[in-house]
């Protein structure tokens, strides 16, 4: 059977999209360079209009309808950067959007896509359960559903970002890409098959998201029952039957990353490259950094979208500087009299652990009458230091317990 989607489709949408889309900078990163002893640049979709690369399937899609279709109006399902993309879209084309996201979409996404002029219905705990609802309603009104990543049309648009990395390093040997329901990865791997067969292409899901594996076990797209990861943005219970064939063809290998690496990786964007990525948008370099010796340099890693919620970043943070080891919890139990706190403080301050937190607890069967039990949260420097200061309280006479 013939591919679904070819190189011509994906260079003419490339055409379309000139003034449209943002051509996307390649960053290098120091750090994961120096782990894979070569360079890997990062290709910084989280920079593009509306912070991911959804206009560009969305735009392809409907520049591509005609006047009587777009003058009924699209409908699309998402959970925050599609939905942006098709907002956009529908706006610069002179046509109205209605986007069905889950009632959980974090609520800047839900305010920037009304804001770039689209009608929000929420439904649903999953993007599924909003897909399924927006098709429903497509059939009703007449509009036309906007995939998010099942269309030939949005997979050549998104394939004009293996366009970019090609144009910007030709001599590129693996591309590392975020997968949800495949369209971005599929679109790529048609790009860049085409012009360099040699170039390994490795698709990243979430582990609590990773319909791909009993996919490619079935040999055809299954539906997870339940899903559970911060990566909103990939989170998507069932490949997408034309991305699916593709990947199934194109793509070396899918692998996949814990909530725990996505919350590293968006740590080390952040500090090392300065850079805001949603934890979906950073799967490709969580999979470097877990298994660095796995990618033949030049590498590039596809930075999907940068759209997270504030909050859920205050927290991914949190989490990713715990995995670290640069906040550590404790617990340790101190003679009930005046200045034993104070004590336990200056050993902590001689070794330049920042206090955070500090309870008391008085009271509990474990504690002895004239004992008291201390937790604290320190922030370290990481497990170096946080095993120095361990090392400095246990010295003093302290029995150290991690929460």
């Amino acid at each position: 059977m013939a591919a679904p989607v070819s190189a011509r489709e994906v260079q003419a949408a490339q055409r379309l999209l000139e003034g449209v889309s943002v051509v996307t900078p390649i960053e290098h990163s120091r750090h994961l360079s120096a782990a894979v002893g070569g360079y890997v640049g990062l290709k910084c979709e989280n920079l593009q209009r509306t912070g991911s690369f959804k206009i560009r399937g969305a735009y392809v899609r409907i520049a591509k309808l005609t006047d009587e279709q777009r003058a009924r109006g699209v409908v699309a399902a998402s959970a925050g950067n599609h939905a942006q993309g098709v907002a956009l879209a529908a706006s610069m084309l002179g046509t109205t959007a209605t986007v069905f996201m889950p009632t959980g979409a974090p609520l800047p996404k839900v305010a920037a896509t009304k804001g770039y002029g689209a009608a929000i219905r929420l439904h649903g705990a999953r993007i599924d359960d909003a897909l399924e609802e927006a098709g429903r309603y497509a059939e009703e009104t007449g509009r036309v559903l906007i995939h998010p990543f099942d269309h030939e049309d949005v997979i050549a648009g998104q394939g004009t970002v293996g366009l970019e990395v090609l144009a910007a390093m030709p001599d590129v040997a693996t591309v590392v890409v975020p997968v949800g329901g495949g369209g971005l990865i599929a679109g790529m791997a048609v790009a860049l098959k085409a012009a360099r067969p040699d170039i390994r292409i490795v698709g990243v899901q979430a582990q609590g998201a990773a319909s791909f594996a009993p996919s490619f076990e079935a040999g055809m797209p299954q539906a997870l029952l339940e899903m559970s990861t911060i990566a909103d943005g990939i989170a998507v219970a069932r490949p997408g039957t034309l991305p699916f064939a593709l990947i199934r063809d194109l793509v070396d290998e899918v692998r996949t990353v814990s909530d725990e690496a996505l919350s590293r990786a968006l740590l080390l964007c952040l500090e090392r490259s300065k850079l805001v990525v949603e934890p979906g948008g950073v799967a490709a370099v969580a999979a470097i950094a877990e298994d660095p010796t796995a990618f033949r340099a030049p590498v590039v890693a596809v930075l999907s979208g940068g759209n997270v919620d504030p909050l859920l970043l205050l927290r991914v943070i949190r989490h990713g500087l715990a995995v670290a080891d640069r906040y550590v919890s404790v617990r340790l139990r101190i003679p009930d009299r005046p200045g034993e706190l104070a004590r336990v403080l200056e050993e902590l301050a001689a070794r330049g652990a920042n206090v955070l937190e500090v309870e008391h607890v008085r009271t509990g069967r474990r504690l002895h009458i004239g004992e008291v039990e201390v937790e604290l949260q320190l922030e370290t420097s990481g497990p170096a230091h946080s095993a120095d200061v361990v090392a400095r309280l246990e010295a003093a006479g302290y029995r150290v317990t991690f929460m």
